[in-house]
This record gives structure tokens, C-alpha cells and sequence, in this order.
């Protein structure tokens, strides 16, 4: 009897399972019913799951240029001039030309570039910024390094990783035959020709060569023009006051001191306020759109402080005036093209045909991506911005993208109804990257309150809408330096296409108002207030992406102790050095040459870029000789000053008290 009884309940068990499976299997085709109909556009990118992958969490962003900068989205084959404020993604070149400058950031890593320097960037996401330097000198100065993230440097003849935060200088001669890497604070590592070396702080390491480098380690020299410009702007950016209130993980933090102020509001607590604005200024009306993958609809300030306030936190009117609400203070965080709700969704109709209208979002308002990301992104993208309940953000997610439902007028929005807070021009103007502020489109208050408030806007992008604002660039790179190919350790994701590319393929209609939804969110991230270093929120960069870039070309599969040409993370960064003195190494003789006016050829007709280098060996002697040259080093060091004799503070007469 009891063995039956035993038998039963097995059978009910068994059941039990079977049923469970089948209410897990139905559950799962729900979600994919619900997810919308698959984008094939390169936007999109796939893991290796088939899975959407959210696109990165951080960009680069030229916050400064002198003389000539010419810029070339990744895709194109035309070069335009420049403009501050442009977000910088994967495959995005930037040229220096003769007597100019630029300077570049990622949250608080800062890339400057000399005259006749090109550099592009191979990848750009939430754990790798990968440089191609192709000619030219260039500094990094690098303040923090997690344990995910890579840091990497590739010439025409090496590649170099960052192993520590420090202040690293690359000199790459016109030939692209001689790499000089100087190491002012911090540590790196070499691999080219077969080889690896280790470059420490206080060293100028000298390659010479392509397929075998002589190699040469010396003193760092003194510094010059293009150091002293450098070393002004990293102080200046070191004493920033914004620090204290954001993280310097936030990309545009360091140009906040200079053109506004502080200030707490009651609510809201720490604000800033730009000092000087013009009449009738509001938030995202003084600049233009521009389209970016996988993005899309990206918003460029003109101010040259507009790139923090505009792609983090949020903005609330106060006392007759706008205030930026950086948010909650958190290790690093995510990077939105613009933080706005449009008005009119497909478009209303004004005076002038179509017009597409938005207000920025206030504190505590939710954001929802206008493309394809999961359902932990819009948590993270929200936390990481404005203090907002998970809760509210998942009913306005389930409501705007699982429900299909794309107007969200049950939600109040506050700036909506400030006078002058919605900013309103036709389609063309949106489309073709036209200033905002000049073409501003005026509605009457009752077409506004009736139109409907939507988190996408479906307007199409033209090629206009890629190039953005810039000029046709009077300058660019010769074709042999647009075309030279560098060693990489890490292989980047195919080249992107152009923008007719990607409409054809995509039937016109691009622009895909899509958020797919995915498995439940994990827990919020809880951002700490240290500086000391970031974390990051996408998915741990992986190993190298088939099909590679032919900007570079990929290491053959080397002995696994070399670990960074297998594409797999660093390990973690090593204890940080203490900053040295400032001397660094002579520029190249490169200053006289000319570039010719020449269009970068297309892909297809383009010679062969890639070109497999040789797999790093394991010589005795190798080690040896490096050892021999950092004996060398040491030796021929010159001693560290000592340090001046402090008077010691003359101590006060003591004062006899009073008798009573």
C-alpha cells in the first residue's frame, strides 16, 4: 500500500512538470508575439544569441577644435568640417589638419590630437574605446580604468594597450614605419612584429619597422608646444568644481564651471543654471538634429557647454528660469541622444506643411528610446538620469511598448505646458539638420494642447540628416594615411554603410519607432558617488566580430599567454602610479606635409587593408634584450631633485594668562 501511494505521487509530480513546461513555452511565444516585427537594419545589432543587443551606454564627443577639423561619419565617403558637441561612435574619423588641434572626450578620458594627426575610432562602447592613429601625434590621458574596460591604441606597426590610468603620448611619422610611445604616468603594453613589451612610466619607447621592430627605449624628453597645450587643458579639467556634483564618467562634465553656476533648488536639490542666455532661450532650441545608429534622432547644442545638460538628467523651470537636474550621482551614467518627448508624433500641420514639435522631459519623467533596446536599458537609462520610481517606469513601458500604445497624453507632462517650453519647425528643417532657432515654427496653444505627445517622431532620415551641420570639409587626410592599415589586437565589427545603403535595405523606413521588449529588468543600479573609478552597465565586450574592419588589420592566433589578441577582457588594471613630471617626447618631422585634396575611394574599389601580422613568439632572447634595455634606462636616469628644505613655521610667543 505505502509503495502505491509512493507511485502516485510521482505520477502527479511528473504531471506537474509537463504542465509547467507548457505554460513556460506558451509565455515565451507570448513575449515574441509582442516584441513587433524584426529590424534588419545594421542599427541593430545581434549577440550571439539573436537577441538585440542595447546599444553602448557612452560616445565621444569633440569638445574642442583650432584651425582645421574635418570630420567623416562612419559609413560615408565624404569628409565635413568639425562641429562641437557631435556625438563620435564607431567608425567616425577625425583629421587634424596643418596648425590645428582637437580635442576629444569619453566621460573622463580625454583624446587630443596635433596638426596632421587622423585617428578613427574602430570601437567605441561601454568597455572598449579602441583609436586607430593612422599618422600624426596624439595624447591620452586616461583617469580611470575599470576592470571590463580596454583602452586601445593601434598604429601602423604596433598596437598598444593601457594596463593602468596615466598619461600616454603616441608619435606616429608620415611614413607609418617609426611609432615613439611615451609614458608619462602609468603602464602599458606593446605587441607587434611577433613581440610584446612592457612600457612604464618615465619611458619613451622608440619602433621602428613594420613586419620586425627595432626596438628602443630612452628618457622622456622635454616637453613642447603640443604638450604644454595639453597639460593646460588636463589641469584645468582636474580642478573642474562640476566633480563634486556629477560624475566625471559623464561626457561633457568638464566645460560646466566655465559657463554656469551651482546652485541648490528646493526639490530638486544641486542644479546648474547657464550664466548667460539669450532671449527666449529654452532647452534643445539652439542647435540641430542629426542621425546616428543605432540611435537615430540625436540632438547637437550649439553652446559650447551643450553636450552634458542635453544628453543626461533632466530640466526643470524654476523661478522664470531653466535648470539642468543632473540626477542621481552615480559611477557612470547612460548616454540618451536626447531626453524628449516630441509633440505631433508623425507630424501636425502648421503654416508651413508638416511640423515636428518637443519639449525636453522633466525631472522624474520617464524616458522611452525611440529604437530598439531591452527592458533593462529603460530601466537603466531612466535610473541613471532622474529620480524615478521603477514602478512609473514600467507602467509607462508596458504602456508605450508592450501595449503598442504610442500616445502617451495620459501622462502629464510638466514642461508641456510652460510658456515657451515647447519648440516647434517644419519637417524639412528637422530632417536637414537646419538650425533650430532660426526656422522655430510658432502654433497656436490650442494645436499644441491637442496634438499628441508621443516618445518617437517618424520622420525619415535623408543623407543630410548623417552629415549634419558641417561644411564640405576643405581639407582631409591624404589617401594613403585615410587607407593605412594598423595592427589590432581586438578585430572591430564590420564597416558601417551608408545611409542609402541602409534605406534600401530597410524599405524606407529606417527610422524604426521600435522598442523591443525583453525578460523582466533586473534590479535597478545603484550608483555610488566614487570617482575613483566607473562601472558599466552594457554586456561585457566579447571576443573579436567576424568579418572585420578593413581599417585594421587582425593578429593571427598568438600563444595564449599573450591574452589580449584573442579578444578576451583585461585582466584587471593594476595599482595606479603616482603622476611624474611633466616632460614629454619631441614631434615627428611632419609638419610640412601637404595632404592632397583627394575623396576617399569606396569599399569595394579600395586595396586590401587587412593583413594578418605574425603570431607573438617566445624568444629567451627577447626577454633578455628587455631586460638589458630597462637596466640601460635605469641606469642613465637622471636622479629626482631633491626636494627644498620647507622653513619650519616660527612658533608663537607664549601668552602668560592673566592673574586673577
Amino acid at each position: 500500500m505505502k509503495t502505491r501511494k509512493q507511485l502516485w505521487s510521482w505520477i502527479v509530480l511528473l504531471a506537474a512538470f509537463v504542465f509547467f513546461l507548457q505554460v513556460s513555452r506558451a509565455a515565451v511565444a507570448q513575449d515574441d508575439q509582442n516584441s513587433g516585427p524584426p529590424d534588419n537594419s545594421q542599427d541593430n545589432a545581434q549577440n550571439d544569441n539573436g537577441s538585440d543587443q542595447d546599444p553602448p551606454g557612452r560616445v565621444a564627443r569633440l569638445n574642442y577644435s583650432q584651425g582645421s577639423i574635418s570630420f567623416r561619419p562612419a559609413g560615408e565617403n565624404d569628409w565635413v568640417t568639425g562641429v562641437p558637441n557631435r556625438p563620435l561612435v564607431s567608425g567616425d574619423d577625425l583629421w587634424a589638419d596643418d596648425n590645428s588641434r582637437a580635442e576629444a572626450h569619453i566621460g573622463s578620458t580625454a583624446i587630443q590630437l596635433d596638426s596632421k594627426t587622423g585617428i578613427t575610432f574602430l570601437t567605441l562602447d561601454d568597455q572598449t574605446a579602441q583609436i586607430r592613429l593612422a599618422q600624426g601625434s596624439m595624447i591620452l590621458r586616461v583617469r580611470h580604468v575599470d576592470d571590463d574596460d580596454t583602452y586601445e591604441v593601434d598604429a601602423p606597426n604596433l598596437a598598444f594597450t593601457v594596463l593602468q590610468p596615466g598619461e600616454y603620448r603616441f608619435d606616429v611619422n608620415e611614413q607609418g614605419t617609426q611609432t615613439v610611445i611615451t609614458v608619462w604616468s602609468g603602464r602599458g603594453r606593446v605587441t607587434g612584429g611577433g613581440f610584446t613589451y612592457t612600457v612604464l612610466a618615465h619611458q619613451s619607447a622608440t619602433f621602428n619597422g613594420t613586419d620586425h621592430l627595432d626596438y628602443d627605449l630612452g628618457q622622456v624628453p622635454r616637453q613642447d608646444d603640443f604638450d604644454q597645450w595639453a597639460f593646460e587643458r588636463d589641469d584645468r579639467e582636474d580642478h573642474a568644481d562640476s566633480a563634486n556634483y556629477v560624475s566625471r564618467e559623464m561626457t561633457g562634465y568638464e566645460d560646466l564651471d566655465e559657463y554656469g553656476d551651482w546652485s541648490y533648488v528646493a526639490g530638486y536639490g544641486p542644479c546648474w543654471r547657464p550664466r548667460a542666455v539669450v532671449v527666449g532661450w529654452a532647452p534643445y532650441r539652439f542647435g540641430h538634429w542629426v542621425f546616428i545608429g543605432p540611435w537615430g534622432w540625436t540632438w547637437v547644442e550649439d553652446e559650447p557647454w551643450g553636450f552634458a545638460p542635453f544628453h543626461y538628467g533632466r530640466w526643470a523651470f524654476v523661478n522664470s528660469g531653466w535648470f539642468w537636474v543632473p540626477g542621481p550621482v552615480v559611477v557612470r551614467p547612460v548616454w540618451a541622444p536626447a531626453l524628449v518627448a516630441f509633440v505631433g508624433g508623425g507630424g501636425f500641420h502648421v503654416g508651413v506643411g508638416i511640423g515636428v514639435g518637443w519639449f525636453p522631459l522633466a525631472p522624474g519623467e520617464v524616458f522611452v528610446p525611440a529604437y530598439r533596446v531591452s527592458r533593462t536599458y529603460v530601466n537603466n537609462i531612466n535610473i541613471t538620469n532622474t529620480s524615478v520610481n521603477v514602478t512609473k517606469i514600467t507602467n509607462v513601458y508596458n504602456t508605450t511598448i508592450v501595449n503598442n500604445t504610442t500616445n502617451v497624453n495620459r501622462v502629464t507632462y510638466v514642461n508641456q505646458h510652460v510658456n515657451g517650453g515647447v519648440t516647434v519647425v517644419s519637417r524639412d528643417t528637422f530632417v536637414n539638420a537646419r538650425p533650430v532657432a532660426q526656422n522655430v515654427v510658432r502654433v497656436d496653444a490650442k494645436d499644441l494642447e491637442s496634438a499628441p505627445i508621443t516618445h518617437a517622431v517618424q520622420a525619415e532620415p535623408v543623407r543630410t540628416s548623417v552629415m549634419g551641420a558641417g561644411r564640405p570639409a576643405a581639407v582631409r587626410p591624404p589617401t594613403a594615411v585615410a587607407n593605412r592599415q594598423v595592427v589590432a589586437l581586438r578585430t572591430p565589427a564590420s564597416p558601417a554603410r551608408s545611409i542609402e545603403q541602409r534605406q534600401t535595405e530597410a524599405g524606407g523606413h529606417l527610422n524604426q519607432a521600435l522598442v523591443k521588449p525583453a525578460a523582466p529588468a533586473q534590479p535597478p543600479i545603484q550608483g555610488g558617488r566614487s570617482q575613483e573609478g566607473f562601472r558599466s552597465f552594457g554586456a561585457p565586450s566579447g571576443g573579436a566580430t567576424a568579418g572585420g574592419n578593413p581599417l585594421a588589420k587582425p593578429m593571427l592566433k598568438p600563444q595564449p599567454r599573450v591574452y589580449e589578441e584573442q579578444g578576451t577582457p583585461q585582466p584587471p588594471a593594476e595599482n595606479r602610479n603616482e603622476q611624474s613630471e611633466p616632460n614629454r617626447p619631441a614631434q615627428p618631422a611632419n609638419r610640412g606635409f601637404q595632404p592632397p585634396q583627394q575623396s576617399r575611394p569606396t569599399p569595394e574599389s579600395a586595396r586590401p587593408l587587412v593583413r594578418p601580422a605574425p603570431p607573438v613568439q617566445t624568444s629567451p632572447q627577447h626577454e633578455q634584450q628587455q631586460e638589458e634595455k630597462n637596466r640601460n634606462w635605469q641606469q642613465q636616469r637622471p636622479p629626482a631633485p631633491r626636494p627644498e628644505a620647507r622653513p619650519q613655521p616660527r612658533p608663537e610667543p607664549r601668552q602668560e594668562r592673566p592673574k586673577k
